[in-house]
């Protein structure tokens, strides 16, 4: 799933390509589970709610994409595992797993180009809502702070403030949003933590050098456009270049750049963690 590198990375590209056009038509092939149309809305259809509506702006909270639209309206889009966005000429063939395409015009030009929503495993979730009841939504409304947002001395109080385990803590979207299974394995073990390490054990001192190794990795995986492990990509359909920088995820008994020792992978809760198990010591 993509993590908060990859989608700040599409929200940037959205930035760049769609804000100011013009919703001129939209043609929907996606599963009803995949688009959400709010209430308030008064039974009128994902593509009523949308057409001719001006792109006003293009945000990140957490994992989630927010396309602020004319009307005080909000598409708010989930990727989940496979979703994309791409940019592209309507002249350009579409296939069965562009499951939205926009037409959009900028000014009063006519539209030559499309934003196109394609997911080839159908998880992906779109929404619309008026502003001021975005906030107010599952899913949206428990999110926790944003790491590259947050100070050290307020990430030091919120993980002081729990006794658990600091790999399902990291990957908690209500404790730290944005958070996924690559970066915080990578910057625990930048940090030398066991991912089994309970917070409450963890000093001040060893809580904020892992709020600086976040960080660092967080920047260095959006100057890269993310991290390519499978299908992700841009806007512009470029695959990101992180994954070259990869220290544990996905290096399972490859020798650690450290020290040697095997790189191990263990389920821990309901999901994987790839450390060092000499470098990550469990104490």
């Amino acid at each position: 799933m993509p993590e908060l590198p990859e989608v700040e990375t599409v929200v940037r590209g959205l930035h760049r390509t769609i804000l100011g056009r013009t919703i001129t038509k939209i043609r929907v092939q996606a599963p009803p589970s995949s688009i959400v149309v709010s209430r308030s809305f008064n039974g009128a259809g994902f593509e009523a709610c949308l057409r001719r509506r001006r792109i006003e702006s293009v945000t990140r909270r957490g994992k989630n994409i927010l396309i602020g639209l004319s009307g005080d309206v909000t598409l708010w889009v989930h990727l989940k595992m496979t979703g994309r966005f791409q940019f592209v000429a309507k002249k350009e063939p579409t296939d069965r797993h562009h499951l939205v395409v926009f037409d959009l015009a900028a000014g009063n030009a006519s539209g030559g180009r499309q934003l196109r929503f394609r997911d080839t495993r159908r998880f992906g979730r779109l929404r619309v809502f008026r502003d001021d009841e975005l906030w107010r939504q599952k899913g949206l409304a428990e999110l926790g702070p944003e790491p590259l947002q947050i100070s050290p001395k307020e990430f030091v109080t919120l993980f002081k403030s729990s006794r658990r385990m600091i790999k399902p803590a990291l990957l908690d979207q209500t404790f730290l949003a944005g958070l996924g299974n690559i970066y915080a394995d990578e910057a625990l073990y930048l940090s030398r933590i066991h991912p089994r390490r309970l917070t409450s054990t963890l000093s001040a001192g060893k809580l904020i050098e892992l709020h600086g190794h976040i960080q660092t990795v967080l920047n260095k995986a959006i100057r890269l456009m993310g991290t390519t492990v499978f299908t992700f990509s841009g806007v512009n359909r470029r695959s990101g270049s992180f994954q070259k920088h990869l220290n544990v995820y996905g290096k399972e008994g490859e020798p650690c750049i450290r020290c040697g020792a095997a790189i191990v992978r263990e389920r821990i809760g309901s999901r994987s963690a790839h450390f060092c198990p000499r470098c990550q010591r469990q104490r």
